[in-house]
């Protein structure tokens, strides 16, 4: 199965400052996350959640044969299920949600936008989120751009606060693309929640396939030529 930009953009930004301990991957894949993770950090638990069969198969297979096979492990379940029957906490959350493309639109905006939260429940994803982190854990996702600010105000109602977050555009003169957005449960005072987001900006090429030098930097470890 293809990998995306949006999974190794998400894999190699994802802090792993605090050293974590546990870490998550929600809507695995076929592992792409949870296999960049283990090679980056020394956690000893890597958990990995996904729903589609055929993904599920693929992401055990590549757990298996990848050099950190002992410290991954794939659950087939749903978000839903996986919260009822795990008692643990974890260090890092990282998620790069099913959305729609941008490319996908019909007449009707109000239908655009029903669809893209049936692709990405959003309100579901923080809910749990804010019940599997640890209390001094990161949460990491990718998301379109232009949910960035809808992401932020939701989550605030489950107490998660973005710490960081990376504005990606593909190229200098396209419009931002995706956000990475880190949250953590950290306190922000009142008034100053804007202030006190870092955020930074990620052109990925120059022209086709003549990647930035930034861009290189951030991912080289994952790639076999770039």
């Amino acid at each position: 199965m293809k990998i995306g930009t949006d999974s190794v953009l998400l894999g190699a930004w994802a802090s792993i400052e605090k050293i974590p301990l546990s870490v998550l991957d929600i809507g695995a894949g076929t592992g792409v996350l949870s296999l960049m993770l283990a090679q980056r950090c020394c956690a000893e638990l890597i958990d990995a959640i996904e729903i589609d069969d055929n993904a599920f198969e693929q992401c055990v297979d590549n757990f298996e044969q990848s050099p950190w096979g002992d410290r991954l492990f794939c659950y087939h379940a749903s978000l839903e299920e996986f919260i009822e029957e795990i008692e643990d906490k974890y260090d890092l959350i990282i998620c790069n949600p099913p959305f729609y493309s941008e490319d996908y639109k019909t007449k009707s905006d109000q239908r655009d936008l029903a669809r893209f939260q049936d692709a990405m429940p959003f309100e579901h994803l923080l809910k749990s989120v804010s019940k599997l982190l640890s209390e001094n854990g990161i949460f990491s996702v990718v998301i379109p751009y232009k949910e960035e600010t809808g992401l932020i105000s939701l989550a605030s109602n489950f107490n998660i606060y973005p710490n960081n977050i990376l504005h990606v555009k593909g190229n200098p003169t396209s419009n931002i693309k995706r956000s990475l957005v880190e949250f953590s449960f950290r306190a922000v005072p009142a008034g100053r929640q804007e202030s006190a987001i870092k955020i930074d900006e990620l052109i990925i090429e120059i022209a086709r396939h003549q990647y930035t030098e930034a861009y290189k930097s951030l991912t080289k470890d994952f790639y076999l030529k770039l």
